[in-house]
């Protein structure tokens, strides 16, 4: 008698369990994020975060009467089989309504399958492998492509005294996406390329290239690569071994000059680079500044925040309104709907999801490492409006 009662109550617990679990389920939007939190890429990752903080502490943790509820997962940037179980994880066991992050493009491509199939809307916020969008209908992109920096920073050089240049990219394809994308650029709008190497991804070791460039002579050398750490110590060999001295300019992408910790640990010996990015932190608009204030009251030990951060905040800003739009009723494909043509004011200057690609088209910038009341900084010398995808 006591075992069936016993097991009636293990039943009605379990049955109330079960309850409180849809309950709160109905009353929850779950956003997985699958990023690089640890090992050599996690300047990429730890923004994500930064960024996701910063919007939830300035906008509240709820949106059309549902909780919003972030849950990380590690991949360490570069794992595609660690960043693909990942996501199976996530919607099959946490049922998560939104996957965003994906630090690096392989993360990127092996997540898109997967998707599909749960028609789960991803949107990534850092890999900027052109065309990668096309590889699910549920793929979306608030950071960049490689076409949006390169393509006119090169068209941009060439028609700014820069004559001959020297490539340099990290050997993967984002690497030669990058080298491809400015070459078209610079060499339509009359320029020359007088030498390219490729460097490994991981650990490489810039000096043997440094002084091949310095023999060529060149104007300039562009360079890419994914992280800041690389861009620290190109720049150190590049001013060390003094084609800084020899007239030879720095032209970069992305994060290559960030204002930290890149331009803290090159301290003057960064001044003059120029780089290409859809963000700088110093961009006089009304929607930066109120981001600053709000990431400095929400992180007041973190360091500056970068482009990464800005592409985490807008992301969750996207997922906030079509949750409004939605009334709070999320489905993968009145989700992907509402997203794709969505229009925001972004710190980084206007934005907006193409619908034919869902990809992002903004502003990209041209900033030159300046010296402005003493601090280091990368000023805004050149704005390309609007520019597209692809």
């Amino acid at each position: 008698m006591k075992i069936i009662k016993l097991a009636a109550m293990s039943l009605t617990v379990g049955a109330a369990m079960l309850t409180m679990n849809a309950a709160y389920a109905q009353d929850t939007i779950k956003v997985g994020v699958i990023a690089a939190l640890t090992g050599p890429f996690a300047n990429i990752g730890k923004p994500f975060e930064d960024g996701i903080k910063t919007y939830m502490q300035q906008y509240g943790s709820t949106v059309a009467g549902k909780k919003i509820e972030i849950i990380y997962r590690d991949d360490g940037g570069s794992n595609a089989d660690l960043s693909k179980r990942a996501a199976q994880e996530l919607i099959s066991r946490d049922k998560v309504q939104f996957l965003v992050g994906f630090s690096l493009t392989p993360s990127a491509l092996a997540v898109a399958p997967i998707a599909t199939k749960a028609k789960i809307p991803m949107i990534v916020m850092n890999a900027v492998t052109t065309g990668i969008t096309s590889k699910s209908p549920y793929m979306l992109r608030t950071s960049m492509t490689m076409h949006q920096m390169t393509e006119p920073f090169g068209t941009w050089s060439g028609q700014n005294k820069v004559g001959k240049v020297y490539t340099l990219v990290s050997d993967y394809s984002t690497g030669h996406d990058a080298e491809a994308k400015f070459v078209k650029g610079f060499t339509a709008a009359g320029g020359k390329v007088v030498g390219s190497a490729r460097s490994p991804l991981a650990n490489p070791d810039y000096s043997p290239f440094i002084q091949r460039i310095k023999d060529e002579k060149p104007d300039a050398l562009f360079f890419f690569a994914p992280g800041s750490e690389d861009g620290t110590a190109l720049l150190k060999a590049f001013s060390d071994k003094g084609l800084d001295k020899a007239g030879i300019k720095f032209l970069g992408v992305g994060d290559m000059t960030s204002d930290s910790p890149t331009l803290e640990a090159l301290g003057d010996r960064a001044l003059g680079a120029i780089t290409v990015l859809n963000y700088s932190t110093a961009l006089d608009n009304p929607a930066n500044k109120a981001f600053l204030a709000a990431y400095a009251a929400a992180l007041p030990n973190r360091p500056p925040p970068t482009f990464v951060t800005v592409a985490a905040y807008d992301t969750m800003a996207m997922i906030y309104e079509t949750a409004r739009k939605l009334k709070g009723d999320i489905s993968g494909d009145e989700a992907v709907k509402v997203l794709s043509g969505m229009k925001l004011d972004s710190p980084r200057g206007p934005i907006s999801i193409d619908p034919a690609t869902r990809d992002i088209v903004q502003n990209m910038y041209i900033r030159e490492v300046r010296k402005v009341s003493g601090k280091l900084l990368n000023q805004p010398i050149g704005t390309l409006k609007d520019v597209p995808p692809q």
